[in-house]
């Protein structure tokens, strides 16, 4: 790690270069929304392919990455009088995935975390709000045209609202808590144009996934992953977080999808004063690394087979498939209108005798939603378990483990060996229709039969 004032000495001179046009022109060009996000955090016009030191807008910790992050921040800040982060108000830090403490580590990164929030004078979710990704758009702290980084892989979920956020590791989060600046090579593009309607009982999950499985795993790596068209912009916004969060699975550095007038519905809502600022979309002629355009009117649902994301098949082809568990759940698809899409198809049926159904709201707010809409109730009257918000079994958490030999179902975003317990376990990834059908019937089935 560079010390302190070795990276802020890199600063000043990259600053100039930017002056003196020795790193990008000074020249305005039709550009990317994300070329667009980082030429307002460098301070100066930049492009795809670029090396530039960013003013981070927003950074999140959350109780797995968070302890060597603070860790680290304080080595930085080794022989400095003053030890305080770069911007307490540009941080925030949710407790999430070991929730409540499971074991005497997590109780002690908890302790951690609190202690160094309170000194800080740092957003503290500490009772268990929910899931990070989550619990920031809906608190309001993302905005479209940010710079977000997260030490969490699936921080791109807050391209949905136009930022560009991505995963760092807890060694980089531990330089932006001190700097509030970060090292990027700007992302060159991959646009994904979707045109077309979804068909019934086919969702956004089933459209990531689909795109997923065609590009591959690496698809688009080290790319933002854009997403466009005309069936994009039909999503609401639960809908886009569920695509956005999942541009990790193809490679992607981000997943961002431009802001329109149903981002700036969904963050009147949230920020007082809000005012939709036009400006955060790729310009007409901005120049894409890789382009892909699909129709997918004729689309079925689809299911990510194991042991890797990108092993999709339609549903037609895994039907039959004896499941043991079902997570319902995580930063995917763990909001209100998931749950009700999955309660709705299981309706006052049992679910199928041998089957485990876990649902876990992605946070408070959405767990009251479905509490007041009755489907908590309807839920544990059919024979789910349904626990307080937090990730739970997508990372092999504190509960919900599957067995040797055992196979689960989950709307979550990873499925690979061992990812939800025994490594001789296997995991499959669907949309909430699916899960919901499946649950009837105690094997992967089409949402659209039943």
């Amino acid at each position: 790690m560079y010390p302190l004032n070795y990276q802020l000495d890199l600063f000043n001179i990259t600053s100039q270069l930017f002056l003196m046009g020795e790193i990008s022109g000074n020249e305005n060009w039709p550009m990317t929304v994300s070329e667009k996000i980082f030429s307002k955090a460098a301070g100066n016009p930049v492009k795809a392919g670029d090396f530039v030191l960013a003013n981070v807008d927003l950074a999140m910790v959350h109780d797995i990455t968070g302890p060597l992050a603070v860790k680290g921040f304080y080595e930085i800040m080794n022989g400095t009088e003053e030890k305080k982060v770069w911007d307490p108000k540009k941080i925030v830090i949710v407790f999430d995935h070991q929730v409540p403490a499971d074991s005497i580590n997590a109780t002690a990164n908890h302790i951690m975390l609190r202690e160094f929030a309170d000194e800080q004078e740092i957003l503290n979710y500490d009772v268990y709000e929910g899931v990070c990704h989550q619990v920031l758009p809906e608190k309001g702290h993302v905005l479209p045209g940010d710079l977000i980084v997260g030490s969490d892989s699936h921080t791109c979920a807050y391209g949905a609202l136009g930022a560009f956020s991505t995963g760092i590791g807890s060694t980089d989060m531990a330089a932006v808590l001190a700097t509030g600046k970060l090292w990027f090579r700007v992302p060159h593009t991959f646009h994904f144009e979707v045109e077309g309607t979804l068909p019934k009982r086919v969702y956004s999950k089933d459209l990531i996934l689909y795109l997923i499985g065609d590009v591959g795993v690496e698809g688009a790596r080290y790319m933002a992953a854009e997403f466009a068209g005309s069936t994009t912009r039909s999503l609401s916004i639960p809908e886009r977080m569920t695509i956005s969060n999942m541009a990790i699975e193809m490679g992607g550095k981000a997943g961002i999808i431009e802001a329109d007038e149903v981002t700036a519905a969904y963050l009147k809502e949230r920020i007082l004063y809000y005012e939709f600022d036009p400006y955060w979309k790729s310009d007409e002629n901005a120049e894409y690394a890789a382009f892909q355009h699909y129709d997918i009117s004729d689309l079925e649902p689809q299911v990510a087979c194991p042991h890797n994301v990108d092993n999709v098949k339609p549903v037609t082809d895994v039907e039959g498939t004896k499941i043991d568990q079902i997570f319902m759940g995580s930063c995917t698809n763990g909001r209100f209108e998931d749950i009700k899409i999955m309660a709705d198809i299981i309706g006052d049926e049992p679910i199928a005798k041998g089957v485990r159904l876990i649902v876990v709201p992605a946070s408070r707010t959405e767990y009251m939603k479905l509490l007041r809409a009755g489907y908590i109730e309807k839920l544990m009257n059919v024979g789910a378990i349904v626990e307080s918000p937090c990730c739970g079994p997508c990372m092999g958490g504190s509960f919900g483990l599957l067995g040797a030999g055992e196979v689960g179902l989950a709307t979550s975003n990873r499925n690979f060996r061992g990812r939800e317990g025994s490594v001789e376990s296997f995991v499959y990834l669907s949309s909430p229709a699916t899960a919901g059908a499946s649950a009837l019937t105690g094997e992967i089935t089409d949402p659209r039969t039943v």
